[in-house]
Formats: C-alpha cells, sequence, structure tokens
C-alpha cells in the first residue's frame, strides 16, 4: 500500500459511533463513561499545559494564545472546556455526523470551536501546527496506529505537547474495560472496544520517540466503584495517559 492511499480511518469504528452521535452530550447515554472521565482528563490537560508553558492555572483563561487540536473530537466534550478556558480549539473527527453534532451544541453554547470532519493524516497534509494535541480514548479505534501517531506528532511545534490517553493491551483491560464495561455493568454498547485494537504503552512510545517526541509523563487512570468517579493511579495496565513534548 503506497503512502498516498494510507489512512487512519477504520470505517468500522466510525460507522459505530456516527450511529451513536445523538448521544454524545447525554450524560446518562452511551457516552456516560466518557462523561464521567472528563474531570480527570480536564485536570491534567490543565495542570500540564500551565506547567509546560509557565502559565497561570487560576486564571479564567489560562490557555489564551495557544492553538490546540483535539483529534477525534467526537461530539465535542474536550473541545468546550479547552475553548472556555481560552484556547484556539480546532476539533477534528472522521465523522462528518460526530462533528454536525459537535458544532450544533458549540452554537448552542456561544462557543467558536473550528470543527473540522478530516483526519489526522489530512491535517498533517494542510500544514496545520498546534501547541497541543489532545489524542484521547481515539488511538484504539484507528487502523494504523504507527502512521496516526506520527502524522499527530508531526503537528506539534517546538515546545509543544501531545496528550494520549488509551486502554493497555492486557488481560486485565480485557476483564474490565471490555467484559465488565460492555457485558455486565452495560457502560458501552458491545463492540465499542476490540481486545486486538488496544494499544500498550510502548507501541505509542515508539513512534512518538522517532517522531522527536520525548515522553515527560505517565499516569494509569482508575474507576472506583464504591465513590462513582475515577483518579489518578499508578496502575497503568488498563487506562493510562502520556505525555509527550517536542524540543524547543
Amino acid at each position: 500500500m503506497s503512502s498516498q492511499t494510507k489512512t487512519t480511518v477504520d470505517q468500522a469504528d466510525v460507522d459505530r459511533f456516527s450511529a451513536m452521535a445523538d448521544e454524545w452530550w447525554d450524560p446518562a447515554g452511551k457516552f456516560k463513561p466518557l462523561h464521567k472521565f472528563n474531570p480527570v482528563r480536564l485536570s491534567y490537560i490543565k495542570e500540564k499545559v500551565c506547567e509546560n508553558f509557565n502559565l497561570d492555572p487560576a486564571s479564567p483563561k489560562p490557555f489564551d494564545g495557544l492553538r490546540f487540536l483535539d483529534i477525534g473530537c467526537g461530539g465535542g466534550l474536550l473541545c468546550e472546556p479547552m475553548a472556555r478556558l481560552g484556547a484556539d480549539i480546532v476539533g477534528a473527527d472522521a465523522s462528518a455526523t460526530n462533528i454536525e453534532v459537535a458544532r450544533i451544541h458549540a452554537n448552542q453554547s456561544g462557543l467558536e470551536i473550528d470543527y473540522r470532519a478530516l483526519t489526522a493524516e489530512a491535517l498533517l497534509e494542510h500544514g496545520e501546527k498546534f501547541d497541543c494535541i489532545l489524542n484521547m480514548e481515539v488511538v484504539e479505534h484507528v487502523a494504523d496506529v504507527n502512521l496516526f501517531m506520527t502524522s499527530c506528532a508531526d503537528m506539534v511545534k517546538p515546545g509543544g505537547l501531545m496528550f494520549v490517553a488509551t486502554i493497555n493491551r492486557t488481560f486485565k483491560a480485557n476483564a474490565l474495560a471490555i467484559f465488565m464495561a460492555e457485558n455486565v455493568l452495560k457502560w458501552l454498547p458491545k463492540g465499542t472496544h476490540q481486545y486486538e485494537k488496544l494499544v500498550r504503552p510502548r507501541e505509542l512510545e515508539e513512534p512518538l520517540n522517532k517522531a522527536g517526541m520525548q515522553i515527560i509523563h505517565k499516569t494509569g487512570v482508575t474507576y472506583n466503584p464504591l465513590h462513582d468517579q475515577w483518579s489518578f493511579s499508578r496502575d497503568m495496565e488498563v487506562n493510562y495517559m502520556i505525555l509527550a513534548r517536542r524540543s524547543a
């Protein structure tokens, strides 16, 4: 397959999420786990961005002047908080249906967000560059992980960051993130995740390093059913986040 025809799009996954698009903003709907997960993601992003760019986290809009990309943005659950924090945010998704839902909700919220139905490789071809790229809960749904990670990394400006959040490919993750979440707790529709498409940390770190990015932080994220909340953890066997930086 030539580089011109390579794609990160897994059409079956795009179709699956497009079919659920009208539920993106329903906290009790099919995307309930992401709504529950969002506070942890947001606190991590805000803390690390402010540290990296020497910004005041107490400012009402600390991200003012920074250009963000949320790749695989879905209905915009991360784009809207980034916009409220002052970021110039581009939200990109391979699903035009998701993008339309995101646009409508942003308009209703009075937020200016540049939504585009494009892939990472298409954005790179357009010469786009960003201070921060949010690569959250998407890598396990793409067709070509190396192409996707490299395309994203090549859009990070010198001194910029890329956040990656995904699910590890372990027996523990198969039991908790797939079997329990989809079959027992029914947090997610069956088939949302496939074990063989889950990604181990080193499988992200290798293409990031080759693309000139340095891994500067890693953390696990675990769910506490008694408190019904997510929190940071040393355990990266199920959900985890990686932070990479391009040298200035």
